[in-house]
């Protein structure tokens, strides 16, 4: 791995979501690297941040979950803004929205005004899945299902080492593949840029999926910051206003400053 930078990617605003704490198959770990080499004027946690649903079914909480939580307050304790916008997997936390903790805020939605004079709509993004809102039993069936496939990615991955083969995941490979979650990510895109027209806005920041992805939607700027679980993806905000999507597993293994570097709407 190239030789670190000892001066920190200098952000105007940092948005992560679906880091899902509590969960095996978080990457604290790479989270922790990524956090530890940036420095933000504003984090965004954009929902899933802590995964309470896989904790009902088994406690599990490591140190590294435990230091990724103190690198966060520890940047709020410092100066930075952190505006936390709970998803489903935290949704208990929607009971203290407005709440103001110093430099940490709780908020069902968030409109952020970026240094180009984009109006962005934050929200996690799982009342326009309607599988989570219409049939919540099923909605967990389905997150039983991924916990499995995610379980089989680390001994898929060791393999793949033994032959120098970058790291790979099943269960991001099967879904997009798959034709019905293909047309599901189109649907929930297609529905949270129309919510955010509706709300006046021109740009939208949303989780949930895992799935990345910058595009324009009928004029709506669609950014879905990516997850913690598999992509290990960041959206960002420069001090010029632009944004771009980071990929940390591959940008870590270049020489900073990596993602200034990067064209809009590419992850690196």
């Amino acid at each position: 791995m190239p030789e670190r930078s000892a001066s920190p990617m200098r952000l105007r605003t940092v948005f992560i979501s679906d880091i899902h704490l509590g969960f095996k198959g978080c990457s604290a770990e790479l989270l922790l690297d990524f956090l530890h080499r940036v420095e933000m004027d504003t984090l965004f946690l954009v929902g899933d941040i802590i995964d309470v649903w896989s904790m009902k079914k088994n406690m599990y909480w490591p140190q590294s979950h435990n230091n990724v939580l103190r690198t966060i307050l520890g940047k709020a304790k410092r100066g930075t803004k952190v505006i936390f916008v709970p998803g489903n997997h935290d949704e208990l936390f929607r009971e203290f929205e407005g709440a103001v903790f110093g430099n940490l805020e709780i908020h069902r939605e968030y409109v952020h005004h970026g240094a180009a004079g984009r109006r962005m709509l934050v929200l996690h993004g799982d009342e326009f899945d309607s599988v989570v809102k219409c049939s919540p039993w099923l909605a967990k069936l389905g997150s039983n299902i991924y916990d499995v496939l995610l379980a089989a990615n680390p001994y898929i991955n060791w393999f793949r080492r033994k032959f120098d083969l970058p790291h790979w995941s099943l269960s991001s490979y099967l879904k997009h593949k798959a034709k019905t979650a293909v047309q599901y990510i189109g649907s929930f895109e297609q529905s949270v840029a129309q919510a955010a027209r509706k709300r006046g806005v021109d740009t939208v920041v949303c989780g949930h999926i895992h799935h990345a992805e910058i595009r324009d939607i009928d004029g709506i700027l669609y950014c879905n910051d990516g997850d913690w679980v598999e992509s290990c993806s960041s959206l960002v905000e420069d001090m010029n206003g632009q944004l771009r999507l980071i990929n940390w597993l591959k940008l870590r293994e270049q020489p900073l400053p990596g993602p200034m570097a990067l064209p809009v709407g590419q992850a690196a």
